[in-house]
């Protein structure tokens, strides 16, 4: 038990450290290649961040096949934007009220780009509604058109975020590979982005590979842990990096950061389900796709009410995951 700890812990360390990192290469590649802070945030950091929990239902629907594998990488594929719904944005929520409430630094309001946030919003909600209600899993041949027209909407969603209009990127400070040089190369800042996703992407996975081992000498389920715990623990790149960004005031990137990785994981993970398993999604794994589309929809209603209450249209969707691991909790133990 206590190696399995020593292991979490490490996880934990290396996904903190890389994201300072991270964040810090993404926002001088936007810089370089004079992409918008949308862009930014809810393309390339949105992906980047999003690898670790795509992988792992990848490869327990390839490898794990035999077993649990297929139930395991459904859930893991529903729970990525569960978490995000539920736990990251929270999260970007509870921080600002932090900052305005306690410490006294930053104004209630999020100051995020509300064309940028509401089309990625909808886009995961159209996507998202497809995959949890209309997908014709009884058909392969309609479910394989299905993720084809997943894919080639998040195709559409790069190209019009790519040439919506935003606010270009600030200046970064330095960049951690070349501290002295105001101006690197952008080899240099390439290397720096692909070193910190993987050594990112390695701490997700000591992270997982802790919790599951705990949660197993515990005598928890294979189940419960691919629908809750996994999730949390690979979601933590981007919960870390909008902090950061939050932290540092901005928020633009914070929410993008989030809200694509939303569009992402509602697009190309799903198709991956919907054509290497049954996808026959009923009971506790649909309850979580229904909390993820009423939060979400939550927060795209309020960004149109008054920008003071995105903050706790955000800090609310946690509810929902409270409630869900009650229920989780309850049904399987």
């Amino acid at each position: 038990m206590l190696i399995d700890v020593a292991v979490f812990v490490a996880g934990l360390l290396l996904i903190l450290l890389s994201a300072e990192v991270f964040t810090n290469g993404i926002e001088a590649l936007g810089h370089r290649l004079n992409l918008s802070t949308n862009f930014t945030g809810s393309v390339l950091a949105a992906v980047g961040t999003a690898l670790p929990e795509t992988i792992l239902p990848i490869i327990a629907i390839i490898f794990f096949a035999d077993g649990k594998g297929h139930e395991i990488g459904v859930g893991a594929i529903l729970g990525a934007p569960f978490m995000l719904a539920t736990l990251a944005f929270p999260l970007i929520g509870i921080t600002v009220l932090i900052g305005h409430y306690i410490l006294k630094n930053r104004p209630l309001e999020i100051n995020i780009e509300t064309v940028g946030f509401r089309r990625d919003i909808v886009f995961f909600l159209f996507a998202y509604s497809i995959a949890l209600f209309i997908v014709p899993f009884e058909n392969t041949t309609l479910r394989v058109f299905t993720a084809l027209f997943l894919v080639g909407l998040y195709a559409l969603y790069v190209m019009l975020t790519l040439k919506g209009e935003s606010s270009q990127l600030e200046e970064v400070e330095k960049v951690y590979f070349s501290p002295k040089n105001p101006n690197p190369h952008i080899g240099v800042i390439l290397l720096q982005v692909a070193v910190s996703l993987a050594v990112m992407i390695a701490g997700a996975h000591m992270f997982v590979s802790g919790i599951e081992q705990i949660s197993t000498a515990l005598g928890f389920p294979a189940l419960l842990f691919s629908l809750l715990v996994a999730p949390v623990a690979t979601e933590l790149p981007e919960k870390v990096n909008s902090v950061f960004w939050i932290l540092r005031r901005k928020d633009a990137l914070a929410v993008g950061n989030v809200s694509g990785a939303m569009v992402f994981q509602s697009t190309l993970p799903v198709s991956f389900g919907i054509v290497f398993t049954e996808w026959n999604i009923t009971g506790l794994a649909l309850i979580s796709g229904i909390f993820t589309i009423i939060a979400g929809f939550l927060a795209l209603t309020l960004s149109y009410v008054e920008k003071k209450l995105i903050p706790f249209g955000l800090t609310f969707g946690g509810v929902f995951y409270i409630i869900y691991l009650y229920m989780a909790v309850k049904e399987f133990l």
